[in-house]
């Protein structure tokens, strides 16, 4: 086996980790064998070309692309005088950019029960076990945030000083140390309430929770600070005390700012004080942790059969053949059941949910209240379609793909048909309901006026939901491909198909000063509906043949 850079770096603090009474050299041993095996993991954020064969450690070679990403940091280093300003948003990029990491590679590992059951059967105590997972996630996070600040830190020495520099490495360690507590907090929580079957579906949850909650707390972290005359200023308010990137930006303003306010200094504390605290927790709980893991190998749990089947009333209503409707419901029935699906599409659709608000909020700042109802913000509800190109891609996956050899096997008088029930269940179970919400609450913003409009979006959904599944799925058989292959090949076909959204909201905001312009818009609509359809899916003879298996 190799021995790797970062295990000989780790060698110079083995006395750390003897000092509480790990034993060194097995884990030592551990992690050389965790990271030989890793090298034919593919990260998520390196996904793009899984379908070829790799020689290497892959992600070690993905950390070309997070200094790529590192780069976008950059110019907050410039964004005035203002210390906290630019180090909070620059650590709240970073902070998502590495949590969003966290949760999509290594969530694996913190709750990989196969240590137990391999290495637990051996003469090595649990404290050394627990110490090696633990370091086998810090080292992949310390590579990921070492890639991701390369450039703003050589941007940092030239311009700041070797001062700012080595506070910035101080708070990027301490904020390390706090997104792997914290998401190992969250776990063990999770683990220690629910039990059995239903627990995967709950940590599946609380992955997407996470994912959509780093978004809302961008939110927030923008509406900390007030922009007057282009100066910046920063009033302490108590709610600052849950948004973590302002800790880590706190420092900065208090010591090489020379601002000692109150609020500031006690933030500051905070992003010394929160990550140890939180991490000596992580390590008197983890004991508790590894126990309640044996859980997630418990797949007990009783099926109750549901005393009214909405799906099957649903496929009556849309679909017009015994055999779209049976496609249908076993589309909807793997958009229910299937975790990994649920966990790469729910996050899309909760963002499609919350963005919409959060730029209809903003357009209405300069707003008086009397005007809001009478304006064209409603517009805003066009957000939530950029997500739908990404959100059919994934209907070609499934953690169960090896069993797609049946659809070659059913004699289909229409072959089309699967491709009608699946694309009609993703409107229905995912699209709709995210939609119905949103009109709910914009038609108590901006009275009944809009419906016209809400018909309008609707139908300009619906047609590039139908364009998305023909460019970016083709006929290849639904859920009948690995997530693995998930970024293959159609990234460029999903960015640009996103942009589709904006130009129907741009169609749709031209066609509002024409007269009974937006009845026309609604007609072309319609008209594109039915054309794409019956074109799209126009019925075949026989099933092209898929290359997964």
């Amino acid at each position: 086996m190799n021995d790797f850079n970062s295990l000989k770096c780790l060698d110079r603090f083995q006395f750390l980790f003897k000092r509480v009474g790990i034993d060194y050299d097995a884990m030592r041993n551990i992690l050389q064998l965790k990271l030989t095996m890793d090298q034919r993991r593919v990260p998520a954020i390196f996904s793009m070309n899984s379908s070829k064969k790799k020689q290497g450690n892959q992600f070690l070679k993905s950390l070309w692309y997070y200094v790529l990403y590192g780069l976008i940091t950059v110019p907050f280093l410039f964004l005035g005088g203002h210390y906290m300003l630019q180090m909070s948003l620059l650590f709240g990029i970073t902070m998502f950019f590495l949590m969003t990491s966290m949760i999509s590679d290594f969530t694996s590992v913190l709750l990989d029960v196969r240590d137990k059951n391999i290495i637990g059967t051996k003469p090595v105590n649990k404290k050394t076990i627990n110490a090696a997972k633990m370091v086998h996630v810090g080292i992949y996070m310390a590579l990921s945030a070492g890639a991701f600040i390369a450039a703003p830190l050589i941007v940092m020495i030239l311009t700041k000083g070797i001062v700012f520099s080595l506070l910035f490495l101080g708070m990027l360690i301490l904020s390390l140390i706090f997104i792997i507590a914290l998401t190992a907090l969250i776990y063990i929580g999770t683990l220690h309430v629910f039990s059995g079957e239903k627990l995967k579906d709950i940590i599946n949850y609380v992955q997407i929770l996470l994912s959509v909650g780093i978004i809302v707390g961008y939110q927030l972290l923008a509406r900390s600070f007030e922009m007057i005359d282009f100066a910046v200023s920063y009033t302490f308010s108590w709610w600052h005390v849950m948004i973590p990137p302002i800790w880590f930006g706190a420092p900065f303003e208090w010591l090489l700012g020379q601002h000692n306010a109150g609020g500031i200094v006690f933030l500051a504390l905070l992003a010394l004080v929160v990550p140890i605290i939180s991490i000596i927790i992580y390590a008197r709980l983890m004991p508790s942790f590894e126990r309640n893991l044996e859980k997630l190998l418990n797949e007990s749990g009783t099926s109750k059969r549901p005393l009214f089947d909405v799906d099957h009333l649903w496929s009556r209503l849309v679909c017009f053949s015994h055999e779209e409707r049976v496609f249908f419901q076993f589309a909807a029935a793997m958009m229910k059941k299937e975790r990994e699906f649920k966990l790469k599409v729910y996050p899309t659709l909760g963002m499609a949910l919350f963005f919409p608000f959060v730029f209809l909020f903003n357009s209405l700042n300069d707003l008086q209240s009397g005007d809001i109802g009478d304006g064209k913000a409603y517009l805003t509800i066009y957000i939530s379609s950029i997500m739908i190109p990404a959100a059919v891609h994934m209907l070609n996956y499934s953690e169960n793909y090896n069993g797609s050899w049946i659809f070659r096997t059913i004699p289909l008088a229409d072959s089309t048909s699967m491709h009608r029930g699946a694309i009609k269940a993703f409107i229905v179970k995912l699209y709709l309901p995210i939609f119905a919400v949103l009109s709910v609450v914009f038609l108590f913003i901006f009275s009944s006026r809009i419906i016209p409009d809400l018909i309008a979006v609707f139908l300009a959904g619906y047609l590039e939901t139908v364009v998305s599944y023909k460019i970016l799925n083709g006929l290849t058989f639904p859920f009948s491909q690995s997530f693995e292959l998930a970024h293959d090949t159609n990234t460029g076909f999903n960015i640009l198909l996103s942009l589709m959204a904006a130009v129907f909201a741009i169609v749709h905001y031209s066609m509002l000063s024409v007269n009974y312009g937006i009845y026309i818009y609604i007609g072309a609509l319609m008209i594109g509906s039915v054309v794409s359809w019956l074109t799209i899916f126009r019925n075949h003879n026989q099933t092209q043949p898929n290359q997964a298996s």
